[in-house]
């Protein structure tokens, strides 16, 4: 770009002195001079005495044009030859180039320009009214090589007003502060942080003044999600412990790699998978929730000579829950979310499916079924530590209405056994892995209801100290002969109906005892008279394995 030459200054320098000498004796042609303005007691400009505006007043706090230009702020050195000759008027400066015009000399070829120009005094403050300043051009060595009377008034709110008349000659631009650009930060600051202009973009940012010694000020934030264990912390408050840009942070488990991620505003975040031994993961159960205890240790180096913050975090998980599928009005896949002292949650899905291969669920709203159609349902631990816990249904019923808690109960599972009652009741999987399915002939309520609402509660079992796979409560009559000639009765030992007791014989075997036994069943409107005659029962382990009758 091409610059001034000399012999062009040296003649714009003698005539911006005769300039200078008219424009210090006038004010611009309808306004007052400033002590006269103030006679009002208002700080307003008014129109010219002996002319028809003379009664015509107004506040510039009120009445101004609004300029934005960042280009103008004294940080700016990319060339220009922006000029202000066409400024007449009253201005106000905002954006984050700043809000007012630098009060000490700026270097040439600043703001965009040849010659910035910088207002010579001091800022009026509240209650100071109109005053008069000298805004000044930097040219040619001298910091006042251009002059131009700047009237300024401060306003409430915290900004100035500036009565600019043009520039003497080109190119001159009046500049602006950036350190009084009012903080413009999207999102509200926390006290920790402060707004600044960072590379030309607002944000908030780290105070370099916070120190602490309080290691419980850390606070951190603890998230625990149905996969993974989430331990925030303030990047700020660790600033203010002593620990520099870098944070070093492991877990229990130094090799688990990747855990620790730098998050928006200021904050760092370590992540442990919420699975058994996992980083270092320590599982303890109380019999109502699994607990996930872990410590992250943290240091200001990879070599440490002066202290590590440890911090220690568990997350609490329910292992028994509640889940509904409403069959009818509802979407046929229903989700419950199940949460602790807002400390952890597992999810838990029941999807109603069209055939035994459960792989194809119902959509839509609504299903309507014929009563001989029979009910797939299957439930799954979708999110959860399913390397530890199997899903285990306790109790599955139907109720006439979505009310869970409706009087009116068909139990189709209980007790984690198939209703003994129903024959139509199959329990393919419980309490072998993450899913259970289970189908049932479709019914209805006698009265009048139209549909029918399941509902299942669920436990999750810990696979690994506790025997999650129920035996089968119903007792099986198979038609195989033992080897001497009698049948086989299969039973559970959990799952005994009421009218079967055992008692010890002398020799150590435990037998059955009937306490009370139908002599007759209904079949096909058939009578059928059961003789039974109990032997002897084998009982291992606490488990029922076969009567010889």
């Amino acid at each position: 770009m091409e610059r001034m030459r000399s012999c062009d200054l040296l003649c714009l320098a003698v005539i911006s002195c005769l300039l200078s000498l008219v424009s210090a004796s006038t004010v611009r042609q309808g306004y007052r001079n400033p002590r006269e303005a103030s006679f009002y007691g208002l700080d307003l400009v008014c129109g010219a005495p002996g002319t028809l505006e003379a009664d015509i007043c107004f506040d510039p706090c009120q009445n101004y044009t609004l300029i934005d230009d960042p280009s103008r702020s004294t940080e700016n050195t990319a060339e220009g030859q922006e000029c202000d000759s066409n400024l007449h008027g009253w201005y106000r400066f905002e954006g984050e180039g700043g809000i007012r015009m630098p009060e000490s000399c700026v270097p040439v070829y600043r703001c965009h320009t040849f010659a910035p120009m910088w207002l010579q005094g001091s800022h009026p403050v509240l209650g100071d009214g109109i005053v008069n300043r000298t805004g000044c051009a930097h040219w040619s060595g001298n910091c006042c090589f251009w002059k131009s009377e700047v009237l300024v008034k401060a306003c409430p709110g915290g900004y100035h007003v500036y009565q600019l008349d043009g520039t003497p000659e080109c190119s001159l631009r009046y500049c602006t502060d950036p350190s009084t650009a009012v903080p413009n930060c999207e999102e509200p600051c926390r006290p920790e942080e402060e707004c600044l202009d960072q590379n030309g973009i607002w944000s908030c940012v780290c105070r370099q003044d916070l120190s602490s010694s309080d290691i419980q000020s850390l606070q951190p934030q603890l998230d625990c999600g149905a996969n993974e264990i989430n331990v925030k912390l303030d990047k700020c408050l660790l600033g203010g412990l002593g620990f520099g840009e870098e944070v070093v942070a492991y877990l229990r488990d130094r090799n688990c790699s990747s855990i620790m991620q730098n998050e928006d505003n200021n904050w760092i975040s370590v992540t442990s998978p919420a699975v058994a031994s996992a980083c270092g993961n320590i599982l303890e159960r109380n019999g109502t929730h699994a607990i996930y205890k872990n410590t992250i240790s943290l240091a200001s180096d990879l070599i440490i000579r002066d202290f590590i913050v440890n911090v220690n975090f568990q997350c609490a998980y329910p292992l028994d829950m509640k889940i509904s599928l409403q069959t009818a009005l509802q979407p046929i896949v229903s989700s419950m979310n199940v949460s602790v002292d807002g400390e952890g949650e597992f999810i838990v899905r029941m999807a109603l499916f069209q055939d035994q291969s459960y792989m194809h669920p119902y959509e839509g709203s609504q299903v309507v079924l014929q009563v001989e159609s029979m009910l797939y349902v299957g439930v799954i631990l979708e999110r959860g530590d399913t390397s530890r816990f199997n899903l285990l249904l306790r109790n599955c019923y139907a109720t006439p209405t979505e009310d869970k808690a409706d009087p009116v109960k068909y139990f189709i599972i209980r007790n984690s056994c198939p209703n003994q009652h129903d024959s139509t009741v199959i329990v393919e999987e419980n309490g072998m892995s993450s899913e259970s399915r289970f189908s049932v002939q479709m019914f209805m309520f006698a009265g009048n209801y139209d549909l029918v609402f399941l509902h299942c509660e669920v436990h999750l079992c810990d696979s690994v100290n506790e025997q999650c796979h129920p035996v089968s409560r119903r007792p099986l009559l198979n038609n195989k002969h033992l080897p001497n000639g009698s049948w086989w009765l299969g039973l559970c030992s959990s799952c005994l109906p009421s009218w079967f007791g055992c008692f010890e014989w002398p020799a150590g075997h435990l037998a059955l005892k009937p306490m009370f036994f139908p002599l007759a069943m209904s079949m096909t409107h058939h009578s059928i008279h059961l003789n039974l005659f109990v032997k002897s029962v084998a009982c291992v382990d606490n488990s029922w394995k076969a009567v010889s009758c």
